[in-house]
């Protein structure tokens, strides 16, 4: 398969659905290998099928990044079968809405575990890899770490007060980061959404799920809207660093 990043091998977290599962096919249309990884590895092991018979390369890589040393070990493992990293793309999350006094501390604990911790072991595991791609003479002179973030990154609303923890910290960290290392060529991307039809709101608690669908006058985006997104800032000229994207449906007004 050829394309803009035919050469590149991406890893993609989250990838047994929604954003995740949109990107890992948008990429690998591109001509990247990918890497999935998620929990559900019946769903990745289809995904891999679908990519593979248009043509592309994917490995599926069941693991729960919230395990620092599963997580570092489904990096390692794609370094060893495809032989470098150029891509990074930290999808996976968790959005457990609810008033912050009376919901329970696990579901806090849950989304700090997942949007926090998993991105860091993700990302700690796979800079050292991204910054050699980046070096390397047959590659493409650049290497991008995408966070994916969201619209509650940049305004809280209530009830959701955790959930934007967790997203303002991915801004935070993802301008730190930037900063750190656009001298060794790795671009760093925080892409932050608004409303996407994906199963992040399956978890919510059926009372607070009818009470964000009766409010919402507008149509979600598809995850493949959001897709789109992260291909645009990963095959950009090496000269060129997309730093933050935000990308709402027409309707929405938060």
């Amino acid at each position: 398969m050829t394309g803009r990043l035919g050469g590149s091998v991406a890893l993609v977290t989250g990838a047994s659905s929604g954003i995740g599962g949109a990107t890992g096919r948008a990429l690998a249309a591109q001509g990247a290998v990918v890497a999935l990884l998620a929990r559900r590895a019946d769903r990745l092991d289809e995904l891999v099928k679908e990519i593979e018979a248009e043509g592309g390369r994917a490995l599926a890589v069941p693991c729960d990044i919230t395990d620092r040393e599963a997580a570092t070990a489904a990096v390692r493992r794609t370094v060893d079968t495809f032989g470098r990293l150029d891509i990074v793309v930290n999808n996976a999350g968790s959005m457990l809405l609810g008033e912050f006094a009376g919901a329970p501390a696990e579901l806090s604990d849950r989304m700090v575990a997942i949007n926090v911790n998993g991105l860091l072991n993700v990302s700690r595991a796979a800079l050292p890899y991204l910054v050699a791609a980046a070096a390397a003479e047959d590659g493409r002179g650049v290497a991008d770490l995408v966070n994916v973030s969201s619209v509650a990154g940049r305004k809280a609303v209530a009830g959701g007060a955790v959930y934007a923890l967790t997203k303002y910290g991915v801004v935070g960290l993802s301008e730190g980061l930037r900063q750190e290392l656009a001298g060794r060529r790795v671009r760093v991307t925080v892409v932050e959404p608004g409303a996407v039809q994906t199963e992040l709101a399956d978890h919510l608690a059926p009372e607070i799920r009818d009470r964000i669908l009766t409010g919402m006058d507008y149509t979600p985006m598809d995850p493949g809207d959001v897709a789109e997104v992260i291909v645009f800032a990963t095959t950009r000229g090496r000269n060129v660093a997309i730093n933050e994207l935000l990308v709402r449906p027409t309707g929405q007004l938060l």
